[in-house]
């Protein structure tokens, strides 16, 4: 498709391997089916970014980017007309993007959101006044990067945070969009990784507002080095196998290799093996979403006290991130109720629903979900661990008062890369999650703007059209 591999053994350091692969992407060697599902992604990160506009920590990196001296490296804000520097926009706007947990995801040794990449591509667009088929280009890179890392290792086993590889593919997937040549890709690598270490504790134990916000930091990182890079700055070679690099401090001297990347011996690009999410919910449990919204369905209304007991099997995964910590079990943020299986089932079972109110502290606090949580029981099934990254299997068992009982198991949820949304689907969830905080006209015109990117010549203009409507 687009290049002959080569063997990891003619690289000295995985960085070179990296720069290599990307120098040589271009708009015209990206298969047609994977600037589909790149268009699509694009769109639901909008819509997801708007939605969150006026939620806190949205607001504070907002407000930080609009006091901020602007200069030439500008970029917008988005849903406003305003514009400030670009790497604080792009953690003002990457803040957006993922603060609902909305976002699309990958799931392999690592778990993340190769959408994280998309405000420092779009940041990168407008500093570099790039037309729509360079934004293709720095996204398939970014993704295929974020995967393949993700494929290779799980960082969050030392002790590290999934956002360290966004930090290094925004760096490449920016340097693509703003026209770093190999060497200069190289160079990105160097600046970013060397900067990229972040604590897992952000998601372990009662999660804060830094959750929403950590990929955020990863990604302005790695547009800033992009832009350093840009201009001729060096970083410390080489980056992964050094005597003090990558693998040596970050991994206690674990290695991995990338063997194929996408386009490769016919490889296909990860961003096919992406999924989007249909409910905001951490991903892990989106199946279990199916089943409760399933079983609620066939049962009726239920109170706390028509349910006698709930049980459910999920994988060790979905155990250690979203049900294991007693947090999960008592969520008192947000950012932890979005990330408890026990609290997400309990409110499908009494709400029929899951969407963005799930989450408000009312919500979760009340007493009615707190009776059903005590009622609840999870554990680990080996068989669902089979499927596992591939299928995201959850059972759920609910035994009622009544004496009836039902069963559900969801896989393959809605979104999800082998049950993908269609354009309608991703246009619908744009529409329900922006709210009618747009323009209905404005709102039509960027979501064909989105469909037919490859033809947009100025990206800054195409973002006056999510101005929030005032």
């Amino acid at each position: 498709m687009i290049m002959v591999r080569k063997e990891m053994s003619s690289y000295k350091d995985l960085s070179e391997r990296i720069a290599d692969w990307a120098s040589n992407i271009t708009y015209k060697n990206i298969p047609d089916n994977v600037i589909e599902e790149a268009k699509k992604r694009i769109l639901d990160t909008f819509g997801v970014a708007i939605g969150a506009f006026n939620e806190e920590p949205v607001s504070i990196a907002r407000w930080v980017a609009e006091s901020s001296s602007s200069s030439r490296l500008s970029a917008t804000i988005w849903g406003t007309d305003r514009t400030g520097p670009a790497d604080h926009v792009d953690f003002a706007n990457g803040c957006a993007s993922r603060y609902f947990d909305f976002m699309d995801t990958y799931l392999s040794k690592e778990a993340l959101h190769p959408s994280d990449n998309i405000p420092a591509i779009i940041a990168a667009a407008e500093i570099a006044k790039a037309d729509g088929k360079k934004i293709l280009e720095g996204l398939v890179t970014a993704y295929e990067i974020t995967a393949r890392l993700a494929d290779a290792y799980s960082v969050r086993s030392k002790g590290w945070d999934h956002v360290v590889y966004i930090a290094i593919a925004s760096a490449v997937g920016a340097g693509k969009v703003l026209g770093l040549d190999k060497e200069g890709l190289l160079q990105a690598i160097n600046l970013s990784t060397v900067n990229a270490a972040a604590l897992r504790q952000t998601r372990a134990g009662e999660l804060s507002m830094w959750k929403g916000c950590a990929a955020a930091n990863a990604s302005r990182n790695g547009l800033f080095a992009a832009i350093l890079a840009s201009r001729g700055m060096k970083g410390p070679s080489p980056i992964f196998s050094g005597e003090f690099g990558f693998f040596r401090v970050a991994l206690n001297g674990d290695k991995f290799d990338i063997p194929k990347m996408g386009g490769e011996d016919n490889e296909p690009f990860k961003v096919l093996e992406t999924s989007i999410k249909y409910w905001p919910v951490e991903y892990h449990a989106m199946s279990a979403v199916d089943a409760a919204l399933k079983i609620r369905e066939k049962a009726g209304s239920l109170k706390p006290e028509d349910i006698k007991e709930v049980n459910v099997k999920t994988f060790q995964v979905s155990y250690n991130i979203i049900v294991k910590d007693p947090e999960k079990w008592d969520p008192k943020t947000r950012e932890t109720a979005d990330h408890s299986l026990p609290y997400i089932v309990a409110a499908a079972l009494l709400d029929g629903k899951v969407w963005l109110d799930t989450f408000h502290e009312e919500r979760y606090l009340a007493n009615d979900v707190r009776d059903v949580l005590k009622k609840m029981k999870v554990e680990v099934d080996p068989e669902h661990d089979k499927l596992y990254p591939t299928g995201i299997k959850n059972t759920i068992t609910v035994k009622l008062s009544d004496g009836r009982t039902f069963e559900e198991s969801s896989t393959y949820p809605p979104g999800h890369f082998k049950n993908p949304l269609s354009r309608e689907g991703v246009v619908d969830k744009f529409l329900r999650v922006t709210n009618g905080k747009l323009y209905k006209r404005n709102a039509k015109q960027f979501i064909d703007i989105v469909w037919n990117i490859e033809k947009c010549m100025n990206i800054s203009k195409a973002l006056s059209l999510l101005k929030i409507k005032e």
